[in-house]
């Protein structure tokens, strides 16, 4: 009788699971139509001349994703370069809407190899810093033949400020201007500083348990660094807001679990984003480790375009420091640097209203008045 019971309950227990499975991926459906929606007038209707598209483009061999946002595609292009390598970000906008499609004609291409272009068969020897800029620039071209426009704005964040930068650099005839958010200068020296704040933050605290893991793993001065201190680098910098946003405090509640519920994307396409994360970061392509040797000050000391950089007071992914240091340096006909006071890496998404302002005041316009003095 006892072992009867004992069976009963274990497939109460069984039962329970399947249907909480079930559930869980009922709703992933649900939150996976994987159509984007069109944008909308006041009255409701799909607003005439806008544009909301998904669409897949043949570049250099592969064929790779975009989103496209538009409320009127008469609007100067704006090309978004994401970070990573491997990690898009228009996904965020759900939870962290830009309003840029507002202004501009604004494409969320993903790369090679990531997200909605994440395919495994990609051969390595494509999986370049040198293919990513190249790819850039293919973009850029068939942007400017789609919408009959004589020029685009280029807009990096993070990884995609190292390629995005070089990109203007190497063709400047195809942007009105470049734009660096988060913008990288010399990585390897940005993990350095960011450690030693995270160590005066954690002190501060008196947040003795990781102040004794940081200890424990602290950053090369080459790469690769430490895959201990890797571990370890998201939940510092979050656990202090020096990571994506101000107020995001773990990957986890903030970025992977919200991924799963981005409603343009299908269930597959989300499997895919994880999928070319892992694979962009793969110690065989080598992408993460030659972005943090460069110092770009010496990669692109000049620009042949206007040049402006938005950043986070509070960014140590990309140190704040560093950056504003470089973009005093760099050589360009017109420049300004813009500080971002309640920002971390991602102030697109954290101050949104000040980003429109300056672009709209700014960069549309050709001039600088709003930057830092």
């Amino acid at each position: 009788m006892k072992s009867r019971k004992i069976k009963k309950m274990m497939w109460i227990v069984l039962g329970s699971g399947v249907v909480v499975g079930l559930v869980f991926i009922a709703l992933l459906l649900a939150w996976s139509p994987g159509q984007p929606q069109p944008l909308r007038g006041e009255n409701g209707e799909p607003l005439a001349g806008s544009l909301s598209e998904k669409i897949f483009v043949e570049i250099n061999g592969t064929a790779q994703g975009m989103f496209i946002k538009s409320r009127d595609v008469r609007n100067p292009v704006l090309l978004f370069v994401h970070g990573g390598p491997g990690m898009p970000e228009y996904w965020l906008t759900q939870r962290y809407p830009t309003g840029l499609e507002e202004d501009f004609t604004v494409v969320w291409w993903e790369q090679r190899g990531a997200g909605l272009s994440y395919r495994a068969d990609l051969p390595a020897e494509t999986m370049t810093a040198e293919q990513f800029v190249a790819d850039t620039l293919a973009v850029s071209r068939y942007l400017i033949e789609r919408f009959g426009q004589p020029k685009i704005y280029l807009m990096g964040h993070s990884w995609g400020s190292y390629i995005g930068i070089q990109a203007a650099a190497q063709s400047p005839e195809l942007y009105h201007a470049y734009i660096g958010v988060g913008q990288m200068a010399h990585q390897i020296e940005s993990e350095q500083l960011a450690y030693a704040y995270a160590l005066e933050q954690y002190r501060a605290r008196g947040d003795t348990r990781m102040l004794r893991k940081l200890e424990a793993v602290p950053p090369s001065q080459t790469a690769p660094l430490p895959a201990e201190y890797e571990a370890l680098r998201d939940a510092y910098m979050h656990g202090i807001g020096i990571g994506t946003t101000r107020d995001m405090n773990s990957v986890i509640t903030g970025i992977f679990l919200p991924s799963w519920q981005f409603r343009e994307y299908t269930l597959a396409e989300k499997v895919k984003l994880w999928r070319g994360k892992v694979y962009s970061r793969s110690p065989e392509f080598g992408l993460w480790n030659t972005m943090l040797s460069v110092d770009m000050s010496q990669k692109v000391p000049r620009l042949e375009l206007p040049a402006y950089f938005f950043h986070g007071l509070y960014d140590y992914t990309c140190a704040y420091p560093l950056a504003k240091a470089y973009a005093e340096t760099l050589d360009a006909p017109l420049k300004g640097f813009y500080t971002f006071a309640e920002s971390a890496h991602s102030p697109m998404f954290e101050e949104p209203q000040k980003m429109r302002q300056i672009l709209r005041q700014d960069v549309l316009v050709g001039k600088n008045t709003l930057a830092d003095e």
